[in-house]
């Protein structure tokens, strides 16, 4: 019975129902010879397929709104009505069958949204009271310790406290290699252990995860608006009551009541009313399952666009985790151990980010860094002056040496200028009134930031721009690596605004990718801000246009070249909607296309622009240089720090 009931309220019980009256008609009729019960049975066809027809345009009226029911239901009853008995149950009966047809391929554009909402784990087992126990994956505790075993899903957000393993987070970056995990590193719920066992302690349970905020966000995108479709609704507007009364002028002029009725059917705008939204949920669904979130069709629309992309260095085009890499010593009395104890020292009251690499490696080599020195002092765009054990050390560029009086006679600034020119960035270090040597850090250019660039302009971007704070020389060597058109350095974050505006008023659509916050001020005025590595970031997740889940560079020009794809299948779907429409209108007046075929080719058109939006649902496959053909999404994502900002 409950399978019954299931089908009777499903998508195909009208249209079979109403096909099987239509095949008893003609049976009676041809069969038996009784055209009077035919005729019933025929108009009982109609009024099965139709009564959800006319409800749905009586109920769109109550609320001024006039589309394509209305035009099917006049057409069906005015059919009725002068005896075009076969006329009525057919159009309906297709209408319905449309319907149906239509309900099963749409849900193949939002299968991304279905697929999330099936990954959502359902239950976890959490360690209360030193007993495992199997709770609903909603009623985990902040702070839990929940237990992650091999094969199962991960049920919260949190940290790992203990244990090794790996994790599928396909569902949260789109990335299909596991990654391992080991204590300190974050995992999502949703995520799926390939192997090993973890304990994991909760840090965002039930609504406040990753993935159910994922869930949101591509729901608010599949039903955000692109300008085009808020076009087109203006269109439908005008253009449903517009063929009511051009077929109530034909039925004047001409007295041709079928004629009119036929006009009303073949001007139904059902594929040009869907050509959008289907294209723009196909898309959004489709990059939703790459791990890209786009806050909808308007910037799903405006991605098609961008024609220069500008970057931030630092954690974007490099890995974000700079290392010593050089210690020059310039001081004859003096070897490089004692050059990097100097600099360690004075850094280790440094709050800057480059501190943290010369503290490292002086840790690691066993070099003595007592304490905080006695004295530290900052010297913005310079670098920092410190006291320690009774010297003055001074570790910056060269203005801070001219600013302290101490006399270059070592040859530091042209060893700082072949460093930077290396793409390192240099740090001058001088112990009381005499140069001691240089020191470097480099932050390595991303494996795969060359390749995003070259795809970035296979994808229709003209120019790709780099904006910077770190040293030209430094910004210049980066930029040769990666092969960025531009570059920008030296720039406070009010100067990559300035920058971004620019762009724009040189009538560029500009795209700013970025992770830190002296990027927001550019990342908020560019056409279409970008952020990088949102998994876990419930700001970048629900303020960004394009949020990259993963940390992936390839993903951008990906996006971008979804975007045109979409953009090209609802200018298609745009196309042959409109041509349908104009052959049958033509087809109508020249004769020969009756209200049956009229709708039949209606309906037919519908299913060809929902057909040609799902292929948007098929993942793309790259050309390598080789002339191979590879997956768009490549090797696992890189784990990186924060920004990190130079001091030259």
């Amino acid at each position: 019975m409950t399978n019954v009931h299931g089908w009777l309220h499903g998508p195909w019980a009208v249209p079979t129902i109403s096909g099987g009256l239509i095949v008893v008609s003609f049976f009676i009729a041809r069969v038996l010879g009784s055209d009077p019960v035919s005729d019933i049975v025929m108009v009982a066809a109609a009024v099965v397929a139709g009564t959800g027809i006319v409800v749905t345009a009586v109920r769109a009226l109550g609320v001024r709104v006039i589309g394509i029911d209305l035009l099917v239901s006049v057409a069906a009853i005015g059919a009725v009505i002068i005896g075009q008995y076969w006329e009525a149950a057919a159009v309906t009966f297709l209408f319905a069958i449309g319907h149906a047809l239509e309900a099963r391929t749409l849900n193949r554009t939002r299968s991304a949204l279905a697929e999330l909402l099936a990954v959502a784990p359902d239950v976890a087992v959490v360690l209360r009271d030193g007993e495992q126990v199997q709770v609903p994956a909603g009623s985990v505790v902040m702070g839990e310790m929940v237990l992650v075993k091999n094969g199962a899903k991960v049920p919260v957000d949190g940290e790992v406290i203990g244990g090794t393993g790996a994790l599928d987070e396909a569902t949260i970056t789109g990335e299909s290699i596991p990654v391992e995990k080991a204590q300190g590193d974050r995992v999502f719920a949703g995520t799926v252990s390939a192997g090993g066992f973890l304990q994991v302690r909760a840090t965002g349970v039930g609504a406040d995860t990753t993935l159910a905020r994922i869930i949101h966000r591509v729901e608010e995108a599949q039903d955000a608006k692109a300008g085009t479709e808020r076009f087109m609704d203006r269109f439908s507007v005008w253009y449903t009551p517009g063929i009511l009364v051009l077929a109530l002028v034909v039925a004047l002029v001409t007295g041709n009541i079928v004629l009119a009725l036929t006009l009303l059917v073949i001007g139904c705008p059902g594929a040009l009313v869907i050509s959008i939204p289907v294209s723009i949920v196909a898309g959004i669904g489709r990059a939703a399952k790459d791990g890209i979130l786009i806050k909808g069709g308007e910037f799903l629309e405006s991605s098609a666009k961008i024609d220069a992309v500008a970057l931030d260095k630092t954690g974007t085009l490099t890995q974000g985790r700079p290392d010593l890499s050089d210690v020059v010593v310039l001081d004859p009395a003096m070897d490089r151990a004692q050059v990097l104890t100097w600099a360690a020292r004075a850094e280790a009251g440094s709050e800057h980010p480059l501190a943290a690499p010369i503290l490292a490696a002086a840790a690691a080599e066993g070099l003595a860094t007592p304490g905080l020195p006695d004295h530290t002092e900052p010297v913005p765009g310079k670098g920092i002056t410190a006291t320690t054990a009774g010297h003055r050390v001074l570790i910056g560029n060269p203005a801070l040496l001219a600013q302290y009086g101490v006399a270059d006679t070592v040859g530091a600034v042209k060893v700082a200028e072949d460093l930077a020119a290396a793409g390192k960035t240099p740090m001058i270090v001088a112990l009381d009134d005499a140069v001691a040597g240089v020191v470097a850090v480099a932050d390595k250019v991303r494996e795969d930031a060359a390749q995003m660039v070259a795809r970035l302009h296979t994808a229709g971007v003209t120019k790709v721009i780099m904006l910077t704070g770190d040293a030209p020389l430094v910004a210049t060597a980066i930029a040769d690596a990666t092969g960025v058109d531009e570059v920008r350095a030296s720039l406070l974050p009010e100067d990559k605004l300035n920058a971004v505006r620019a762009l724009q008023e040189q009538g560029y659509t500009v795209a700013m990718v970025g992770d830190g916050v002296n990027d927001a001020p550019a990342l908020a005025t560019a056409d279409i801000g970008v952020a990088m590595g949102a998994a876990g970031s419930a700001v970048a997740v629900e303020t960004a246009d394009i949020a990259l889940m993963g940390d992936n560079l390839l993903k951008l020009p990906e996006a971008i070249d979804l975007a045109k794809r979409t953009v090209r299948v609802m200018h298609q779907n745009i196309t042959i909607a409109l041509i349908t429409v104009t052959l049958l209108l033509a087809g109508v007046f020249a004769g020969g296309v009756t209200m049956t075929i009229g709708m039949l080719v209606h309906e037919a058109s519908v299913l060809i622009v929902i057909a040609n939006a799902t292929r948007l649902l098929r993942r793309k496959q790259h050309t390598s240089a080789t002339g191979s053909t590879t997956p768009s999404t490549p090797a696992p994502p890189v784990t990186r720090t924060g920004p990190v900002a130079a001091r030259a």
